[in-house]
């Protein structure tokens, strides 16, 4: 069967996956998104549904025989879908095995059953071994705290054996947090929705030090496909990050500003937690110099970032609850 669509985006429809779409739309690609509208959803997609080199089926991943039909009409696939709350874990520990592992593995045997020859595979950085004083490159050592963490391991080991066995091309990107326009959870979501509940106080999760990378998703969408394309390898895995970091009480100082609300008249309540959950990583500093020696140069740095972020969820917030 001749391969129609360049691309296929399993979990295609949610807030890292609508970027991708944008992107390889807007360069020329044919895109079909695969997805079961448990987070995100279609209106992420906007105006791209229209395009007429785009399609979009709905199913479940772990449907391997359905989503090897599907991948048989495609060149690539990038594989997106996983639990986005990390958090989640602590009341469900499972959810990470069930829509993580479980997913990565169906993706690479509807890979094998469809003779599709690429995979890019979004990792994140919870499969390293904790370390808050060392910068972490991809070869640093591997131990993840959380069930997240452990499932994006599992994952990248998955991508690995197929690649060998299978002669398909994998590449494995371990992301700091991603952020920015369409985003449906994480901690500065969080921030706004408590400070449009209640704007003379905001909690934070643990101490407030955290610190961390953020990486803005148009940032991370280039970086992918950039170093996909001049791989050589049969697989190779790289970090994305900014080189710079911000701590949580950071970020909760922009949500103020941007709620309108001025910083001295809102009590940040935090705890003596040095993380904000069982399995969070408080500290972490992601060595992207290998993705950077093939050009990939971010446009926002982690503050940048995360404000460009904040703007666009409020102004999302607002849109999907007028006043």
């Amino acid at each position: 069967m001749t391969k129609t669509f360049d691309w296929a985006i399993v979990g295609g429809a949610g807030f890292i996956g609508s970027h991708f779409v944008e992107y390889l739309l807007g360069a020329g690609k044919s895109i079909l998104v695969y997805d079961n509208l448990s987070s995100g959803g279609l209106r992420l997609l906007g105006e791209n549904l229209k395009d007429p080199k785009f399609s979009f089926v709905r199913g479940e991943a772990a449907d391997t025989s359905h989503l090897s039909r599907v991948f048989s009409q495609c060149r690539g696939v990038i594989h997106l879908a996983s639990n986005p709350d990390i958090a989640k874990a602590q009341i469900n520990p499972r959810i990470d095995f069930v829509e993580g592992t479980v997913l990565t593995e169906s993706v690479c045997e509807a890979s094998r059953l469809a003779e599709v020859k690429r995979i890019i595979y979004a990792s994140g950085s919870g499969v390293y071994k904790e370390s808050p004083t060392l910068i972490l490159a991809e070869d640093s050592a591997l131990e993840p705290i959380s069930t997240y963490g452990a499932s994006k391991l599992a994952g990248e080991a998955l991508m690995l054996a197929y690649s060998h066995m299978f002669e398909i091309k994998t590449s494995i990107f371990r992301f700091a947090n991603v952020v920015g326009p369409r985003q449906t959870h994480g901690v500065g979501y969080d921030f706004l929705r408590k400070l449009a509940d209640n704007p003379k106080s905001l909690k934070i999760l643990g101490n407030g030090n955290q610190t961390k990378s953020y990486v803005h998703v148009t940032d991370v969408v280039k970086g992918v496909l950039s170093a996909s394309n001049s791989q050589e390898k049969i697989s190779d895995i790289f970090n994305i990050a900014n080189r710079d970091t911000i701590t949580v009480r950071d970020i909760a100082r922009l949500a103020i500003q941007v709620s309108g609300l001025d910083v001295e008249n809102v009590e940040v309540i935090s705890d003596n937690q040095d993380r904000g959950w069982k399995g969070d990583v408080p500290t972490i500093f992601l060595n992207s110099e290998k993705i950077r020696s093939i050009g990939w140069k971010e446009n926002f740095n982690s503050e940048q970032a995360m404000l460009n972020s904040l703007q666009s969820m409020l102004e999302e917030l607002r849109d999907l609850n007028p006043q």
